[in-house]
């Protein structure tokens, strides 16, 4: 069987279609599963570097556990994006940021985003299926300035001596993603968009976490002026806040 070119947008709806209908059903009990990746969440974010004041978008966003490490990281004064295509994902997102105004959560496909301004960082915290969508990652990042420092986690195959563990490895995946092989370097195509793109293995080497900045000339383009977002913007979140006062950096609790 002739697989069908990866760029190729019926392609691409096949695996969104398949990804949606697994979220739907993981997504009640989704956050009891997190405990082990927890820690390479927190050295995501805290290599981030984010800086009070800061905007940064979680791509893939689901339930929203990443919302209140990177709110507390850019404090009142920094502005938190989140975008997941998953209605049932992003309602329990939703309800766990509704008390944050400066928390925007966005419910569309990763290829379709566009956001007010351009943000400072990214975070793809676990998000396979659109590491493996050129048109996905090229989308995002155009959503950052240029520099912007970006943090990507997530899961791989073992080294070839433990290769006989990566059927396992496959079938979690399969739980989870529409397009759940290709993990040998699922990094691959968003690393050659990075500058100073660097890799460490996570979870005894079926994980990885990398880092890297957005090649100038390579962000801007998706940031939408205010005019066109205000209204999704109001519909998914709470309202911007009016200009802060100076204050500093506040601590999120889930």
């Amino acid at each position: 069987m002739v697989e069908p070119p990866e760029t190729d947008p019926a392609h691409d709806e096949r695996i969104r279609a398949l990804s949606l209908a697994k979220y739907r059903r993981h997504a009640e009990r989704y956050d009891r599963s997190l405990g082990p990746t927890w820690p390479i969440r927190q050295r995501a974010v805290q290599g981030l570097g984010l800086r009070a004041g800061q905007r940064v978008l979680d791509v893939g966003c689901g339930t929203g556990m990443s919302l209140a490490l990177l709110r507390s990281a850019v404090g009142e004064q920094g502005h938190v994006y989140g975008v997941d295509q998953s209605p049932e994902m992003l309602a329990r997102a939703r309800a766990l940021a509704a008390p944050w105004p400066n928390v925007t959560l966005v419910q569309a496909a990763a290829h379709e985003l566009r956001l007010p301004e351009a943000v400072d960082a990214v975070l793809f915290h676990y998000t396979h299926d659109i590491l493996r969508s050129p048109c996905a990652i090229e989308h995002v990042l155009r959503c950052a300035r240029p520099g912007a420092r970006v943090a990507v986690a997530g899961i791989k195959y073992f080294a070839r001596w433990l290769a006989p563990l990566n059927l396992w490895v496959y079938f979690k995946n399969h739980g989870y993603n529409g397009a759940p092989g290709q993990l040998a370097r699922p990094w691959d195509r968003i690393a050659p968009h990075l500058a100073g793109w660097q890799l460490t293995s996570t979870q005894f080497g079926m994980g990885y976490l990398a880092f890297g900045t957005v090649r100038h000339g390579a962000a801007g383009v998706a940031a939408a002026p205010a005019a066109d977002q205000a209204a999704p913007a109001r519909a998914t979140a709470a309202p911007r806040p009016s200009p802060p006062q100076p204050a500093g950096a506040t601590q999120g609790a889930r």
